[in-house]
């Protein structure tokens, strides 16, 4: 039944029958087998096909939701049995928010392979609600977030700090501060991150504990985005300190702490609470533990 799931996972994704044969090196009528095959089992159609598209019924939507989970679990399973009797090898599915995943990952990774060339990490840069998503359906091996996680069925586990700082373009009137008071910006323009990101829970918890409300906001769905709109002028925003370090460096954005109140947080590895892992997620967690913290 495993291979009838896959060969019909795969014409969903692929929206084509020909194509899905072509991925999975069998013929189109064996796709059109596999496929029947599935609906002659459940009694129901799972598909709507022309000439023109491929389509989910609403039974082939709830079986595509479930044949992804089922599929990864079978997928799981074989990489624990491999692990027994193989060096650690394979694919490595790791999530990452976006602060961690794009300016910090890269590098960790690049170490990581040259310790162990036989893995091969796949990256996922999403936000922390939707890193979380993926983990319950099994669709990773861990993820690294930086905002706060809660669910009775994932471990999560802090490994390094993290400082947030607010940022502004260098020609602001208080760029030549170290030290702010956060009520003195009420005014700006605040540009933060989208709603699910663990940058802008860690933003709205710090407005929420100092009683701030600023008068205007923008969102956007990405730090470089929000890195340069406020190089632009087009407001302020709290970022990590960690992906600013060129700016700083440059003088084209400056970076402010508020007065007694340094924002510190964590960044986080999560995944599923389960007593067997492949051997290549404890091996990165292993290798995780080793990175030096960044304050």
């Amino acid at each position: 039944m495993d291979h009838h799931l896959r060969t019909f996972v795969t014409v969903v994704e692929y929206k084509n029958f020909t194509r899905a044969a072509e991925i999975l090196h069998i013929t189109q009528s064996a796709v059109t087998l596999s496929v029947k095959t599935l609906e002659k089992s459940y009694q129901v159609k799972l598909l709507e096909r022309t000439n023109k598209y491929v389509r989910l019924t609403k039974a082939g939507e709830i079986l595509y939701h479930h044949a992804k989970e089922i599929l990864a679990k079978y997928d799981h399973v074989k990489r624990l049995i491999d692990d027994l009797s193989h060096q650690a090898s394979g694919p490595l599915s790791i999530g990452s928010s976006y602060t961690f995943g794009e300016y910090i990952l890269p590098k960790l990774i690049s170490n990581f392979k040259r310790k162990f060339p036989q893995v091969t990490p796949n990256i996922t840069i999403r936000n922390t609600e939707a890193i979380v998503t993926q983990l319950l359906r099994h669709e990773l091996d861990l993820g690294i977030v930086e905002g706060r996680v809660d669910h009775p069925d994932l471990l999560v586990r802090p490994f390094a700090k993290d400082e947030l700082v607010v940022v502004v373009p260098a020609d602001h009137p208080c760029s030549k501060k170290k030290i702010i008071e956060l009520q003195d910006f009420k005014d700006e323009t605040w540009i933060l991150r989208e709603k699910g990101s663990g940058t802008r829970q860690s933003v709205e918890d710090v407005f929420a504990e100092l009683d701030f409300s600023p008068n205007s906001t923008m969102s956007f769905g990405s730090s470089q985005i929000i890195k340069e709109s406020v190089e632009a002028g087009l407001g302020v925003s709290i970022l990590s300190e960690s992906i600013i370090r060129k700016e700083l460096l440059l003088g084209t954005m400056i970076g402010l702490r508020i007065k007694g109140f340094p924002m510190i947080r964590d960044f986080s590895y999560v995944i599923y609470d389960s007593e067997f892992r492949p051997r290549s997620t404890d091996l990165f967690l292993e290798h995780l533990s080793q990175f030096s913290p960044l304050i």
